[in-house]
């Protein structure tokens, strides 16, 4: 079987809980990206231990979510999420379960997971665990349900927003099922809380598609913020570095989306609805660059509202040659 690379300290975890007689593998994300070639950003390991075992293995934990069944067990790599195989039951909430039980093994643990692609494990031997196609759908390119897609969205309605981002992620589909289930069940991402929708919704913006931001404008997953639906195209936005400001802008004066109706941080606020002020502070020539090229006062300003203007039009003209050419095609300097 083949042996991947994982991080010493996700190996010690995986060997302890092993040692002491229990069932321990890599899981989800991590073994998805593994798959893709990819460094995953973070390793989750599932487990038969239960929460309060899993403690008393290691010498450093942090009682994550001990309701949930989740140990965040600290290793000399970082931090590993060490979650006890469980059942999750009712959603009142429409995105966290009512409860869970423990009393299950590794399949049933996958089968509650979101999509395929996230529903892989690896065995002690190496073996991909993979009871519900994911490996087929990553060689596909499709982001697709675990089982039914409208139970699913029902249980979490954030899930339908993170199909959208995994589809711009990694460059994929959504297959038709899954993308049918997100538009019938839309509505309920007003379940969501504005942090997550933001959070999502900045990591499909920052993706090489942030065209599948158009995507959940048209699918109504925004409605209860903004009720437009029309969309042009955002093909446009990858022309912009992958940063928050100029993709958040870009797609609030392409869309009319009021950034306003999300909890967004100051600078992300300024830069969009402010662009000329943000931009002055970003130039690669200061303000006592420009004095000491003889400006004075109120040129002084002139020239850094000229070169912002250019600048947000042309973000990659930010360079100080270039600035100071620009202000001798101006007269200035």
């Amino acid at each position: 079987m083949r042996r991947w690379m994982l991080p010493a300290g996700v190996s010690r975890c995986l060997d302890t809980l092993r040692a002491a007689g229990h069932a321990a593998h890599p899981v989800g994300g991590c073994v998805r990206d593994l798959l893709l070639e990819r460094t995953p950003g973070d390793f989750d390991v599932c487990t038969s231990a239960r929460p309060e075992q899993t403690m008393a293995l290691f010498p450093r934990t942090i009682p994550t979510g001990l309701r949930h069944g989740t140990v965040t067990v600290l290793t000399e790599d970082g931090a590993v999420e060490v979650t006890t195989f469980r059942r999750e039951e009712g959603y009142a909430d429409g995105r966290h379960p009512d409860g869970v039980s423990f009393d299950v093994g590794l399949r049933e643990d996958l089968a509650r997971r979101d999509f395929t692609v996230n529903a892989m494990a690896l065995g002690a031997d190496g073996a991909v665990i993979d009871p519900f196609g994911g490996r087929a759908d990553l060689e596909a390119g499709v982001i697709r349900c675990v089982g039914e897609p409208e139970r699913r969205f029902s249980e979490d309605a954030l899930r339908m927003l993170r199909a959208l981002r995994f589809a711009a992620q990694l460059d994929f589909a959504v297959a038709p099922d899954t993308l049918a289930a997100i538009r019938s069940h839309a509505p309920r991402t007003a379940l969501v809380s504005g942090e997550r929708i933001k959070a999502e919704l900045e990591k499909i913006l920052l993706s090489p598609r942030p065209e599948w931001a158009g995507k959940a404008v048209e699918l109504g997953l925004l409605a209860h913020l903004w009720p437009e639906r029309a969309c042009p195209d955002l093909r446009e936005l990858n022309r912009l570095p992958p940063e928050p400001v100029p993709r958040w802008r870009e797609f609030c004066e392409k869309t009319g989306f009021p950034l306003v109706c999300l909890p967004v941080e100051r600078t992300l606020k300024q830069g969009v609805l402010h662009p000329q002020r943000a931009a002055v502070r970003m130039l690669a020539l200061s303000g006592g660059e420009l004095a000491a090229l003889g400006l004075e006062g109120a040129e002084i300003g002139r020239a850094q509202r000229t070169l912002a203007e250019h600048i947000l039009a042309h973000p990659e003209d930010n360079r100080r040659e270039k600035l100071l050419e620009l202000l001798r095609e101006n007269g200035a300097g």
